[in-house]
C-alpha cells in the first residue's frame, strides 16, 4: 500500500474513497465529502474548543454507564450510501452521539450517529449550515445542532417522518435544551455559554 504523506500530492478536483482516505498520512485534518477532499479549517479558536468541550463534558457525564456513547473530534464518521460498494464520505463532527453500538469500530462510526453537533468557526459556516445540513439529513442523522459561539445560540433540527429536518428549537437564553436522541435529558444553555 502506498501512503500519501503530502496533501499536495492529491488532486484537489479528484474523487476519493474511504480506501484512499486510509492511505493519507499527512498532518492536516481533512474530511471526504461525497468523494471530494475538504480541508478542515485551521485549528479551531479557543472559544470553539471551549464550547465543544463543555458540550462533550456534559454529555459524557450524563451518558456514563448508559447505552449511548459520545465522541469529540477528531473522530471519523463514515456515511455510506445505501447499496454502494465504496464509501465516499468521511466527516469529523465536533461532537456526536451514537446509541447503536454496532455502528462503532476501532476506526470510528460507520453509519449515521443519532445526534451531530457542529460548532461554527469563521471558515466553516457555509459547510456546516448548508452542505453538512443536507448531508446529515440525507444520511439519516436523527438530530443536528448548529452552535454559533459569537451569538451564543443553538439551532436544533430533528428528522421528520419524511426524512427532512424540521426546526425543533432555537436557544439563545438560559434554560433547558432538550436532546431528542436522549429522552428525559436536557442540557442547560448557561452550562455551555456561561462566562464566555
Amino acid at each position: 500500500m502506498k501512503y500519501v504523506t503530502d496533501i499536495n500530492e492529491l488532486d484537489p478536483n479528484g474523487t476519493y474513497t474511504y480506501a484512499d482516505y486510509l492511505t493519507w498520512r499527512f498532518d492536516e485534518y481533512v474530511e471526504l465529502f461525497r468523494g471530494k477532499l475538504r480541508r478542515m479549517s485551521p485549528a479551531p479558536k479557543r472559544l470553539h474548543q471551549r464550547i465543544a468541550g463543555r458540550i462533550f463534558g456534559e454529555l459524557e457525564n450524563f451518558l456514563r454507564r448508559k447505552s449511548c456513547d459520545v465522541y469529540i473530534a477528531p473522530f471519523d464518521v463514515r456515511l455510506p450510501k445505501p447499496g454502494a460498494k465504496e464509501i465516499y464520505t468521511v466527516v469529523q463532527p465536533d461532537v456526536c452521539i451514537v446509541c447503536d453500538r454496532t455502528k462503532l469500530d476501532d476506526a470510528g462510526c460507520i453509519g449515521a450517529p443519532d445526534t451531530i453537533i457542529e460548532v461554527l468557526s469563521k471558515g466553516n459556516v457555509t459547510r456546516d449550515v448548508r452542505e453538512k445540513f443536507s448531508l446529515y439529513e440525507e444520511s439519516g442523522v436523527r438530530e443536528y445542532w448548529i452552535v454559533v459561539p459569537g451569538e451564543k445560540t443553538i439551532s436544533c433540527f430533528v428528522l421528520d417522518a419524511e426524512g427532512k429536518y424540521q426546526p425543533s428549537g432555537e436557544y439563545a437564553d438560559p434554560g433547558p435544551i432538550p436532546v431528542a436522541s436522549l429522552p428525559n435529558y436536557s442540557m442547560q444553555w448557561e452550562t455551555i455559554f456561561e462566562d464566555l
